[in-house]
Parts: C-alpha cells; structure tokens; sequence
C-alpha cells in the first residue's frame, strides 16, 4: 500500500511539474526570467502556507510538524535546491542554447540516484538501475535535436552544476521527508521565492502585471508547490533514487501537454520517449525487494497507522485505527517481507 501511495504521489508530482512548463512557457515572454522563477517559488511557498494555516483551523494535522532538529536539512534544501540551483541555470541559459541546456537538465535524476546510492547507501539494485536508464534515455530522445552542437564549455558546466545542486536538494529533502509535506514545502518555496524575487529586483528586473502576477501564482502553487509536498510525500515511502526516477517523466508530460493544447506534431522522438518511459516505469512498479531484515530500535515522529512495524501503546483517547502523529520509538525486530527503502527501511544490504 505504501509503494502505490508513493507512486501515486510521485507521478502526480511529475505531472503537475511537466504541465507547469508549457504554462510557464506562456508567462516568460512577458516578464524577467530570474523574477519569475522566484515569483514560482514565492507563490508556491505562500499557497501552500494558506493551506496549512486552514488545515489547522479545521482540526489537529494528522502529519508531524518539523522539528528542530530538521532545520539544518531543510536549509540546506533550500539553500541548494531552490538558491544555489536556479542561479546556476540562469547563468548557464544566459549562454547556452535551449536543446543543450534540455539534455543536461536530464542529469537531476540520474545525480540524484547517485547520491543516494553512493552517499546515503540507499538500495538501488539491476532492475531499478536499468529503470532509471530507460526513463533518462526517454527523456534524451525527447531533448533531442539533430544537428546541434553539443559541447561541454562553461555554460554546461553551469548546467550540470544546478543538476548536482538539485540532486543534493533531493537527499537532503529525503531525511525530513517523515513531516509534513505541505509544510516542508511551504518553507522551500517562501525561502528560495524570496531570494530569488530580491536578486531579481536587484539586478534591475520590473514587476509584471496583475494578470502575470495571477497566472504565475496558479503555475507556482500547482506546478511548484503541490508537486513538490507531493514529491516529498513521495521520498517517505520510495526513497530518492525511485521519486527522482518517477519525476523524470515530468518532460514526456510536458511535451504532450504541448501537443494537445498547442496543436504541436507528433514528433518520432515522443512516441521513442513514450515506450522507453514506459518501460523504465514498468521496471519500477514490477520491482519485488524481499529478504531478512533486522530493525534496529528507532525513535521519530511521522504520521502513521497500525501495523507490524507500529506496536507501541497510546493512551485510551487515541484511535490506532486512524493516522496519527507523535513520537514513538521501534524496538528492534527481524522479519521478512517486501519493503522499499521508506522511513522504516533504509538498512545496508
């Protein structure tokens, strides 16, 4: 149940991500590129700040709030992730060309596999592996365009630099995944949204109109801000190599959204793009991880329920059967049973 609730969230980040660039599309010609990424972020961040605030009205949240001790993690998401990132793509678009700077920009989800099999020891095994190359190959394709120069020169650099600052966003957002996504990603957006609108402002860059304003504000909170609380609802339950590698069909998205609502063709590339995504999705979901395993004792907060993995006592006034957040503490258990590398299992193999 987890794993499709993980799949669920990461294709619908996807989703709503890939449809935000044909609509951005439409926004950018009429304002500074720089001030409307960080009106994106800015939009997103108070969004999703209204909609916890509503939430809470309403009754107790049934997620766990960040704590202290998520601060340093999160900062340094944002500082990644949405300052350090968009900076170096600004400077790497300002001299690159667009074809190059698409193919490069496919770099995120394979950097972010890398990490998190290479530095958080996440699991990755063959069938993943080969899942991601499928999906980063179909995204290729689709970037594609014969004939044009390809170089590694100072602007990709830029390029590859942002991928590896988002890829680093990516596992850090990981290890706080356990809070509340909205709320996670109501501060990334708020954080990065600022900066980024301040740098523009002090380069030079003049407020848009009311109706860019509004139209970056419904792209920002849907593409930018939804997405991402439900790409970090995602990381809890997949892990980073398996969200990043269901985000990157967020081009494929993009680029049929284009065809339908702006009557573009149907080129070969997307139809190549669409079979190779396909399969490298059908390699995920198919996926069965099953071994002995041992849970050392944990203590975290996160909203749960119930199960083999959640035996703790509540007081008489607590419902077991509903979702619910607090903290609790594991006691060390061996079992067997498929599992994904989620808040509970992200032990060595």
């Amino acid at each position: 149940m987890r794993l499709a609730h993980g799949v669920v969230a990461a294709l619908a980040a996807a989703v709503l991500f890939g449809l935000s660039a044909p609509a951005a599309k439409l926004l950018v010609g009429t304002t500074d590129p720089w001030l409307l990424a960080g009106l994106l972020y800015l939009a997103s961040g108070i969004g999703l700040g209204g909609v916890r605030v509503a939430q809470r009205l309403v009754g107790p949240p049934a997620e766990a709030p960040l704590a202290i001790r998520d601060l340093p993690r999160l900062a340094g998401a944002i500082v990644t992730g949405g300052v350090i990132a968009p900076v170096l793509l600004m400077f790497g678009l300002a001299s690159g060309s667009a074809a190059q700077t698409s193919l490069l920009l496919n770099l995120e989800g394979v950097l972010t596999a890398l990490l998190a099999w290479g530095v958080v020891r996440e699991h990755v095994d063959a069938r993943i592996a080969t899942g991601m190359a499928a999906i980063a190959a179909g995204a290729l394709v689709l970037a594609w365009q014969p004939g044009a120069a390809f170089s590694l020169d100072r602007s990709s650099l830029f390029v590859v630099g942002a991928c590896l600052a988002w890829a680093i966003d990516n596992n850090l957002t990981r290890g706080v995944s356990g809070g509340d996504p909205v709320q996670i990603a109501a501060w990334k957006g708020a954080g990065a949204g600022t900066v980024n609108v301040a740098i523009a402002i002090a380069g030079g860059a003049t407020w848009p109109g009311l109706l860019v304003v509004i139209g970056a504000a419904m792209v920002g909170l849907l593409g930018y801000g939804t997405s991402l609380a439900l790409f970090v609802r995602a990381l809890r339950d997949l892990g980073a190599a398996r969200t990043g590698a269901y985000f990157s069909t967020a081009p494929f998205v993009g680029a049929a959204a284009a065809v339908i609502a702006m009557h573009e063709p149907v080129r070969f590339a997307l139809v190549v793009a669409a079979l190779l995504m396909g399969l490298g999705v059908w390699l995920h979901l198919t996926e069965r991880h099953a071994h002995e395993h041992v849970h050392e004792a944990l203590g975290h907060d996160h909203v749960h329920r119930h199960d083999e993995h959640h035996g703790h006592e509540h007081a008489p006034d607590v419902d077991r059967a509903k979702p619910h957040a607090h903290w609790h503490v594991h006691r060390p258990l061996r079992h067997s049973h498929p599992h994904y590398p989620d808040l509970h299992h992200r032990h060595p193999h």
